[in-house]
């Protein structure tokens, strides 16, 4: 007993709500499963579960500020590692949900500017691209494509891997892996780009 109201005390001040507000046994709920989201090696589902629970007490609550700047915390998080990860159209998602309750947020304005970037690749980029790259190297220079635009073909002596991008004249670029290292890119179906830049001396 004496926990639930040192707790209570806890949120009360986090999200300045009294002890006898309506509002604390239904942030006491959301604040377990932030314990749950924050904890060493937890998993991405415990952290979806805590920023639904919230985004719930958000959307029930909307005149409680702290709470919003908690949920809007936590919305900068996730936008920040799904574009760490190349998912760079949820990342922008979550950017604009923030830019909906706050439009001169910096750090969610910078972020759909990067995200946009990088879902499109320039020419310039593409002429970066070197022979011999690995998969990571490419991801660093083009960042991930997009879900659902890449295509594996196996054959006996080797795998041909192959990563789509949009470019800024609303076209494909496409990028081909043998094993893993980098041989070949088209700025379109029409116009290859041959050779690549070979590797410089180190």
């Amino acid at each position: 007993m004496r926990r639930f109201i040192v707790l209570l005390i806890v949120l009360s001040a986090s999200c300045g709500l009294d002890s006898g507000s309506d509002h604390a046994s239904e942030w006491l709920l959301v604040f377990n499963r932030k314990k749950a989201a924050v904890a060493p090696h937890t998993s991405p589902i415990k952290k979806q579960m805590y920023a639904d629970a919230l985004g719930a007490f958000v959307s029930r609550n909307p005149d409680l500020s702290r709470a919003r700047d908690v949920y809007r915390r936590v919305q900068l998080d996730f936008a920040r590692e799904l574009s760490a990860l190349g998912r760079y159209q949820d990342a922008i998602r979550f950017y604009r949900a923030v830019l909906r309750s706050d439009p001169k947020n910096a750090e969610a304005l910078r972020g759909v500017t990067v995200a946009l970037d990088r879902l499109t690749v320039s020419r310039q980029k593409l002429l970066a691209l070197e022979k011999g790259m690995s998969q990571r190297d490419v991801a660093h220079l083009l960042g991930k494509p997009i879900p659902g635009w890449t295509a594996k073909t196996d054959r006996p002596d080797c795998t041909i891997e192959a990563w789509y991008y949009r470019t800024n004249d609303h076209g494909v670029a496409g990028v081909y892996f043998r094993d893993g290292t980098l041989f070949a890119a088209e700025e379109n179906s029409h116009s290859k780009l041959v050779p690549l830049t070979q590797p410089t001396a180190r």
